[in-house]
């Protein structure tokens, strides 16, 4: 260590506790902020675009007065519909916006904030940049701080946008809703904080705080279902349930977002006690050490190893929401009601009895989306393996770069046929009929599947040189990264 380096390290040690401990958290956020200056935007965007374009879409289906309260009637009697978007508390334009996008608003921040706060504290100590960084003048929760911070900056643009959209079907309505979606992005954001310190895997970190939205969905769901004004005790347990609970353009619960805001910081308060106990790369549950020989003889059984939580995981989610869309089949039909515009658009379909079939495309289809989702992180576990260099022990035996890959693609494509097999038995299981219909309408969006899958492969295989050379042009810039992180020890 330089004479320099030394003299400022104990000045540093020589501060109050408080500032030592947050030190360098102003400097952090920047780069975090630098390093996702594309993530955030995008993610931002696509939230407010879809909640900002639901009015005009709403307008344009039930355009006078008489057709949304008629719509509001039916949401009353119609439990399948209330477990997927949630009661109806008002028939104006902003209560129907609210109604429709409020709950997945919520969700995509929630998902925002969560891989936010796993990137910048549980990511960075898994690949070693964290260490470099903490040798520094940099406080011990300094970067959980500037994480959190990262997330709050995401949620409040959005807020912010979300109300401005809005403000014309009311300003309060507008500012309720936006402080609604933004606090429960927080709240996923403080619960994403506690989450990284529990476990040594980022992965594992993204997964548990994924598992418990989607916990909180389910619930919400169940409580909806059973009460047309959201006062179930299942509603309430659940962090999406507050958010519709706020009841935005519809005499607004402000005191329901006190409870977001309560919970937020309390689970805020539970992470920095545990980052301040906590040493650097260590975890609270660590990991379970897997078996060295025996079961892991081929590359194909550590590719299995390796991925089976995650296709446990998968499988579970998708055989629950085959099960949820397949209750709700048969009160598809009911939302149609009286509307003269949207009976034209079911008649073009196929007449009222092809309002079911089309229900059962769409919730496939979206299924056949996310599977696709789940097909890509499995192909690009591959490169997360090399980047770890847990790969490289590996490849220095006698086992092939070609036979390696091979298991875990077999992992990824079987797998996306296992969740889209174990969707349609839930979704057939869900409706009560149709079972080979229901059943062949999932394996039909395989191909679509394995095509997005294949061209992830392809993508691996052809540009991982550019890659790197993105990647040293960026540590250029990013002090987080290459040999310019001493820039952030030498502050």
């Amino acid at each position: 260590m330089t004479a320099t380096a030394e003299t400022a390290a104990g000045a540093f040690a020589a501060r109050p506790g408080g500032s030592r401990q947050l030190a360098g958290t102003g400097t952090l956020l920047r780069f975090a902020l630098r390093r996702d200056r594309v993530l955030i935007p995008v993610w931002v965007a696509v939230n407010a675009l879809m909640v900002l374009s639901m009015p005009g879409t709403i307008k344009g289906l039930y355009g006078t007065a008489a057709e949304r309260a008629d719509l509001m009637r039916q949401m009353e009697t119609n439990a399948s519909l209330r477990a997927l978007v949630g009661p109806l508390f008002d028939d104006s334009l902003g209560a129907l916006t609210a109604w429709r996008v409020g709950l997945y608003a919520g969700a995509l921040a929630a998902v925002m904030s969560l891989l936010i706060v796993v990137r910048h504290t549980r990511d960075e100590e898994e690949s070693g940049r964290q260490e470099v960084v903490a040798s520094g003048m940099v406080g011990r929760r300094a970067p959980l701080t500037a994480a959190l911070l990262a997330a709050a900056v995401a949620n409040a643009v959005l807020a912010l946008l979300v109300f401005a959209g809005l403000a014309g079907q009311g300003t309060a309505g507008a500012l309720a809703l936006g402080l609604g979606i933004a606090g429960v992005g927080m709240l996923f954001a403080t619960m994403a904080a506690i989450v990284a310190q529990l476990t040594e895997s980022a992965r594992l970190a993204r997964g548990l705080t994924a598992a418990v939205l989607g916990g909180a969905f389910v619930l919400r769901a169940a409580g909806d279902s059973a009460t047309d004004d959201g006062s179930s005790v299942l509603t309430w347990v659940s962090p999406l349930g507050w958010l519709e609970n706020v009841r935005a353009f519809a005499d607004e619960r402000w005191w329901a977002l006190l409870l977001i805001a309560g919970a937020t910081v309390a689970q805020g308060a539970v992470a920095y006690g545990l980052a301040g106990r906590r040493d650097l790369g260590m975890s609270f549950l660590p990991t379970r050490p897997g078996p060295a020989a025996g079961r892991l003889r081929t590359a194909g059984a550590l590719a299995w190893r390796l991925q089976r939580g995650s296709v446990l995981g998968w499988s579970i989610g998708f055989f629950a929401a085959g099960v949820v869309y397949g209750g709700m089949t048969e009160g598809a039909a009911d939302l149609v009601g009286d509307n003269e515009q949207a009976r034209e658009i079911i008649e073009r379909m196929g007449g009222q009895a092809g309002l079911t079939d089309a229900f059962v495309s769409a919730m496939v289809g979206m299924l056949g989306l996310i599977a696709a989702l789940y097909v890509v992180a499995s192909v690009l576990r591959l490169g997360g393996e090399e980047t770890s260099g847990r790969a490289e022990p590996v490849l220095a035996g006698a086992v092939g770069r070609l036979r390696w890959a091979a298991g875990h693609l077999v992992i990824a494509f079987g797998g996306a046929a296992l969740i889209m097999l174990l969707a349609g038995l839930g979704f057939a299981a869900g409706y009560g009929q149709d079972f080979g219909a229901i059943l062949g309408a999932c394996l039909v969006q395989l191909p679509a599947v394995w095509v997005i899958g294949g061209a992830a492969v392809l993508l691996h295989g052809l540009l991982p040189r550019a890659a790197e050379s993105g990647q040293i042009a960026a540590d250029r810039g990013d002090p987080l990264r290459g040999g310019d992180a001493t820039e952030i020890v030498e502050r």
